[in-house]
């Protein structure tokens, strides 16, 4: 099937297009960007929380080099895995990386599984600029990550649905950010200024696993333990690798020696697959999401989308 698409004259439209590809992790999302960012003269900005750091390839699962030449891609190695990227960060660099696209007549694709990241582009949220507050981390940092997640679902439960229950420092953070504002929920601006298109990969549970765990084994297979190993020597303290995500966590800790082999394997597969089960959770009441179409339904509902006018 072939489309043919003005793009510079469509792009020209005051709500401009913005094409959003979501679902749990090892779903299908790379390959199935690639395929439609080509066909539709389109770049792709990674929604991705570790995919912002320099350095964190294999473990965060980034496009490769070759894949970068097929298409354009965004927000890749944007920072230094030593500082934090936070969601303001994410949400002021997505925006001005989506106007840029359109400006060039392109059509924008915003892929990732992080959910909430994803939220606060499409929704335009109103992210609260809190300052650190010392006297309430010291007092947090007394606290385990189980307690501080009890903690957090007491006060937004949507919110402790898809953070990572193990990263103190999210946990903290999310908190911090709650306590200051008194309010679980960032508020509309609704001043949006896209006319957005999501489409959704979900396999059923029995194939996401399969996938996690082939997945898996390739990643190490091409390198990531050395990978964090690297990242170690050049100044990644373990403390800052445990809360750069599971695949930093778990290795980590067997090149600590907590862990053997066999046994972090075992682990990280295992919560990547409750990671994936958390994705569900945040996307599944999401009812603008479309489901499980074809490659050759979802070509058909971008052009259709991208010809709208309003």
């Amino acid at each position: 099937m072939v489309i043919n698409v003005d793009m510079p004259a469509i792009l020209t439209s005051m709500k401009q297009p913005l094409i959003v590809i979501v679902g749990p992790t090892a779903s299908g999302k790379t390959s199935l960007s690639l395929a439609l960012a080509k066909k539709f003269h389109g770049e792709i900005v990674s929604a991705d929380s570790r995919q912002v750091y320099r350095g964190m390839d294999i473990g965060s699962g980034k496009a490769t080099k070759k894949e970068q030449t097929i298409v354009p891609h965004h927000l890749l190695d944007v920072a230094t895995p030593t500082q934090e990227y936070t969601v303001a960060h994410f949400k002021r660099d997505a925006q001005k990386a989506i106007y840029d696209i359109h400006r060039r007549g392109h059509l924008p694709f915003l892929v990732g599984g992080t959910g909430f990241w994803i939220r606060t582009v499409i929704d335009d949220l109103a992210l609260p600029s809190v300052k650190p507050n010392k006297k309430l981390r010291a007092r947090l940092m007394k606290k385990s990550p189980a307690q501080l997640y009890t903690l957090l679902k007491g006060l937004d439960p949507r919110r402790a649905k898809t953070i990572d229950r193990q990263n103190p420092y999210r946990l903290i953070r999310a908190i911090e950010i709650i306590k200051a504002t008194d309010a679980a929920v960032p508020p509309l601006t609704k001043s949006n200024p896209y006319r957005i298109l999501m489409i959704g990969i979900n396999p059923p549970q029995k194939k996401l696993h399969r996938n996690i765990a082939i997945r898996l084994r390739s990643r190490l297979q091409r390198g990531m333990i050395a990978e964090v190993q690297r990242l170690h020597r050049r100044g990644v303290s373990w403390k800052r690798l445990e809360a750069l995500g599971l695949e930093y966590r778990y290795i980590s800790r067997y090149l600590q020696r907590k862990l053997s082999r066999q046994d972090m394997v075992r682990q990280l597969e295992h919560e990547i697959q409750q990671y994936a089960k958390r994705q569900r959770t945040w996307f599944r009441p999401d009812t603008h999401i479309h489901w499980n179409l074809t490659r050759l339904e979802i070509a058909r509902l971008i052009a259709s989308h991208i010809h709208q006018k309003k």
